[in-house]
């Protein structure tokens, strides 16, 4: 059984992160649930995405990440099975130093019917991560490893024998 006081840490806050709203009419980015590890993006603008069709979405908003943090644009569930719609470039990256208008490159993946926004629809996710920079070391040989180089379906799966 799980402590209600974990519970009630699961869904404060770890970090701040400052947010210019570019338009007031729109709601601030927010969580569905608790425990989400998204908050919801909404549409500046309205427009209709036809099939195959992909355009750039603004969002209202505009962050000041913490150094160390990445904002990771997702699609939303929802719409990628019910209509099709998906971020281009997922997730979409968002450096902690971008200072603009958070935009998504959205995609209408149905072959036959198009696809309305409408101005203040949920979008997309933004998931707020730490990350580590690496140094890359130049070497002349790598150390071996069980999987090696192989790669692109070496272990088999869908379709093998």
């Amino acid at each position: 059984m799980i402590h209600e006081d974990y519970l009630k840490t699961m869904s404060e806050p770890t970090v701040k992160i400052s947010i210019k709203m570019l338009d007031e009419d729109l709601p601030v980015p927010s969580y569905a649930h608790p425990s989400d590890a998204g908050a919801d993006l909404h549409a500046r603008t309205s427009l209709v995405l036809e099939p195959g069709q992909r355009a750039l979405v603004p969002t209202g908003i505009a962050l000041a990440l913490p150094h160390g943090y990445v904002g990771l644009v997702h699609p939303r569930s929802g719409l990628a099975t019910k209509h099709g719609i998906t971020v281009v470039n997922a997730p979409g990256t968002v450096d902690a130093g971008y200072r603009g208008e958070i935009m998504v490159t959205l995609l209408n993946t149905d072959a036959q019917q198009p696809f309305t926004i409408t101005r203040g629809d949920r979008i997309a996710q933004l998931v707020i991560q730490k990350v580590e920079q690496a140094a890359f070391i130049q070497v002349d040989s790598l150390d071996d490893s069980a999987r090696g180089a192989g790669g692109f379906g070496s272990t088999g799966g869908f379709g093998a024998n």
